[in-house]
């Protein structure tokens, strides 16, 4: 499984980098990030839930009553992380943001394997694994140092609220998918799991989306602009589904730290590429020597974590 579980997931982390894209090309199009994550995470549950009638999964829905109340929360998970998404990037800038993600998401998964909480198998964690989870780190800071400058200075100096909200946002993705394989031992089926845990994100973000609308001057998402959505910014619903469903699917394989580590590389990867080449209509940046020595630190970093 895990020969299988290192090319996968590295690739499903570069989904993400995707599913960014095309979150900003259908937030421009509907004039509402809160309205277009909305969509995107019903996209998902649409495309599960069609996926589990292909496979004669959906009678499985009927043991959700028998799982702990806990084991159906995973999906809120998906809500809180695209919500502190769109409060944070204009507010610390898109690098610090996923910065802050990635170190909350390598803390909550070392803590998680480490002391076996939320039903994960413990993992005794140690030299190898320490090391990587500090190069890992040590590699996601200098990325975030080569591109953010004095704005990462400035957060952390005077804004910890909202940094306290990216290492927070960024900790629950491994925990949702701890949640959420709770529920797949429950359900024993992985994509009604995933279908489920969407569901529960897109009734999430709608009354975020309600209340956003209701308590703000904010306009409400206009219908007319999908039509300048390119083919592909529709695929963050698809993005999502995948990532969500191939996390907790691979962590009772591999554990979450390794799991997180090897999306977080994969995405770090298609960055590189995405910032030279000004893919998914997004801004060219340079690639730097010190951003090039972060993501090496980095997939060092995930190369000793699978050691463990």
């Amino acid at each position: 499984m895990e020969t299988i579980a290192i090319p996968f997931l590295l690739f499903v982390g570069t989904l993400l980098a995707l599913q960014a894209g095309a979150n900003v090309q259908l937030s421009r199009a509907l004039g509402s990030p809160f309205g277009a994550s909305t969509l995107q995470l019903s996209i998902a549950a649409g495309l599960l839930l069609m996926a589990a009638a292909a496979v004669g999964t959906l009678g499985a829905f009927d043991l959700l009553g028998r799982a702990d109340g806990w084991h159906l929360a995973g999906g809120i998970g998906s809500a809180i992380y695209i919500t502190a998404g769109i409060l944070l990037f204009p507010r610390l800038g898109a690098v610090v943001s996923v910065g802050l993600f990635v170190a909350g998401q390598m803390g909550a998964s070392l803590l998680l394997d480490g002391l076996g909480w939320l039903g994960v198998a413990q993992d005794d964690l140690g030299a190898a694994a320490a090391l990587g989870a500090l190069a890992v780190l040590a590699g996601t800071w200098l990325i975030v140092r080569s591109q953010a400058g004095s704005a990462l200075e400035d957060a952390m100096r005077s804004r910890a609220g909202w940094v306290s909200l990216g290492l927070v946002a960024g900790a629950i993705l491994p925990i949702q998918g701890a949640i959420n394989a709770q529920l797949r031992s429950d359900l024993d089926a992985p994509i009604t799991v995933g279908a489920f845990s969407f569901v529960v994100a897109t009734l999430s973000m709608g009354i975020v989306l309600i209340a956003y609308t209701a308590l703000t001057d904010a306009p409400r998402p206009r219908g007319s602009g999908v039509t300048t959505v390119p083919w592909w910014g529709w695929l963050g619903g698809l993005c999502g589904a995948i990532y969500v469903v191939s996390v907790f699917a691979f962590i009772p394989e591999v554990g979450v730290a390794s799991t997180v580590a090897l999306t977080v590389a994969g995405q770090q990867m298609a960055s590189l590429l995405v910032d030279r080449y000004g893919l998914l209509c997004l801004p060219r940046r340079p690639i730097t020597g010190p951003r090039l020595l972060g993501v090496a630190l980095l997939l060092s970093g995930v190369a000793l974590i699978q050691l463990m």
